[in-house]
């Protein structure tokens, strides 16, 4: 019972994610993409001064989804949503004529404890569905302030086929999070999509 529950779960939140997605992006091909957007700081920001860009922001906790459409309300931002999903789910029910076109994943939680880094987000199931899903010649930015996951995370672009590490690139927009006002360190790591 347990895996048929949790397996109609899912297909339950990918249709309502999929019926939420056509409707609020009608016209769209593109996106860019916050995976795990926390109070919504960076993108509402980014959003704001990328006018030309729709943006979505996705994350786990209802209260920073919350949050996170607050600021997109008080912007008065209409080239932004933010919704609560789980990022295998958002990219499942993502319109197919929809591409990622940036993808921003910043300060994830790092899960230290190898016994809890299958967690992870990065790994080569979760890199070989961005690519699936994202534009010809789109762009991963990674951030964070542990010094492992920055390791684990040039690692597996490294080793993958399709997403090579770009050096030198400079990162594209700053604007400081709540979680990054936490922090002393920010680690990058830049990587763009190979044809």
């Amino acid at each position: 019972m347990g895996k048929e529950w949790a397996d109609a779960r899912r297909a339950a939140n990918v249709a309502r994610l999929a019926e939420t997605l056509a409707d609020a992006l009608v016209g769209r091909t593109d996106i860019t993409f916050e995976l795990g957007c926390g109070h919504g700081h960076w993108l509402a920001a980014y959003a704001a001064a990328h006018p030309q860009e729709f943006c979505v922001g996705i994350d786990l906790i209802t209260h920073r989804v919350e949050r996170s459409v607050r600021k997109q309300t008080l912007g008065k931002l209409d080239n932004v949503i933010f919704l609560k999903a789980e990022a295998t789910e958002f990219l499942e029910a993502l319109p197919a004529a929809i591409v990622l076109r940036k993808i921003f994943i910043l300060y994830p939680d790092p899960w230290p404890k190898k016994k809890h880094h299958k967690n992870r987000f990065i790994n080569a199931d979760s890199l070989d569905l961005l690519a699936r899903r994202a534009a010809t010649g789109a762009r991963l930015h990674f951030r964070t302030d542990d010094a492992d996951y920055f390791s684990w995370t040039n690692d597996f672009l490294a080793a993958h086929a399709r997403w090579q590490v770009t050096p030198g690139v400079e990162w594209p927009f700053e604007q400081k999070t709540f979680f990054e006002e936490r922090m002393k360190d920010k680690r990058d790591v830049i990587a763009d999509l190979a044809d």
